[in-house]
């Protein structure tokens, strides 16, 4: 099966990023990392909300309805989305200019997998934490460019991707703490294309949806690895993912505009928006970090 996701939001971003729904707020959060700023939007593509910041942002947990905990270029910070105060939960690679935070997810225990990786994309020195009730600890080290962190409903299985590799790894995983419990093994091999594997989500049937740098669609993968169905996106550059709407019956989908060439933009003249589409199944809600 093959459907076409319709842009919602003309936002134009350079690189956007780590799209989550705030049930709380019944909003679409999402980032533009090399602008440094958050948005937020209604689930019918209104801009509600913006913030900027002295440092790139990458990706957020929630935490309660007023704020979110912040992947940012040297930690993990208390954001308020009302006053806009911030305070260091933990620092990450904060004296280390040469990376920056990127793809990071809940896992249903209330750990934050979070990934790091080299401003120089060509360079390797990404990483994977793990963060739970004040613990940080590494999962992987040496990736270039960590994505496609999620998890399934029960908690159990973990994915996550080294995109340049074209692999989609999966693990098993304690769900009480959210720590890998086995070996690491290959869930979904994309060598032979569309695109490379950016960031994910799994839906409430266990199916895991990987947006495609390059690929131009989402592609949804079975629990066997499978390909189930692509919903085509009219950009090249799409780079995540996210259930969302009151029923989670929405895909919204972050793309990107950064590194096109004049004509490529001329092609892809809303390269950068968010894209939609509703589906005949829903997401999973968000789980909240534990601090």
């Amino acid at each position: 099966m093959t459907q076409t996701a319709e842009l919602l939001i003309d936002s134009k971003c350079a690189l956007g990023e780590g799209p989550f729904w705030h049930p709380d707020r019944q909003q679409l959060f999402f980032f533009d990392i090399n602008n440094q700023k958050l948005f937020a939007a209604s689930a019918t593509g209104d801009i509600e909300g913006s913030w900027s910041f002295g440092e790139n942002v990458a990706a957020a947990a929630i935490i309660d309805a007023d704020n979110l905990a912040l992947v940012t270029e040297t930690g993990l910070k208390r954001f308020n989305l009302q006053t806009s105060e911030q305070s260091l939960i933990v620092p990450i690679e904060a004296d280390n200019a040469a990376t920056r935070g990127n793809d990071s997810r809940v896992h249903p225990s209330g750990a934050f997998w979070i990934g790091t990786m080299p401003k120089n994309e060509d360079a390797r020195g990404g990483t994977l934490y793990h963060y739970r009730a004040g613990k940080l600890s590494v999962l992987r080290s040496n990736a270039s460019i960590p994505n496609a962190t999620c998890f399934t409903r029960d908690g159990r299985t973990a994915y996550w991707a080294d995109t340049p590799t074209q692999q989609i790894l999966k693990v098993e995983t304690d769900p009480a703490t959210g720590l890998p419990v086995g070996d690491w093994s290959v869930f979904a091999d994309v060598s032979e294309g569309p695109g490379y594997p950016d960031g994910a989500v799994v839906d409430s049937e266990g199916y895991l949806w990987s947006a495609r740098w390059g690929g131009s669609c989402v592609v949804r993968h079975a629990p066997d690895g499978s390909v189930d169905r692509v919903v085509e996106v009219p950009v090249s550059q799409v780079t995540c993912p996210a259930f969302g709407g009151p029923d989670l019956k929405t895909l919204f989908i972050t793309t990107a505009a950064k590194t096109l060439s004049p004509e490529q933009l001329a092609a892809e003249k809303v390269a950068g928006g968010i894209f939609a589409i509703r589906l005949d199944v829903p997401g999973l809600p968000e789980a909240r970090i534990t601090l």
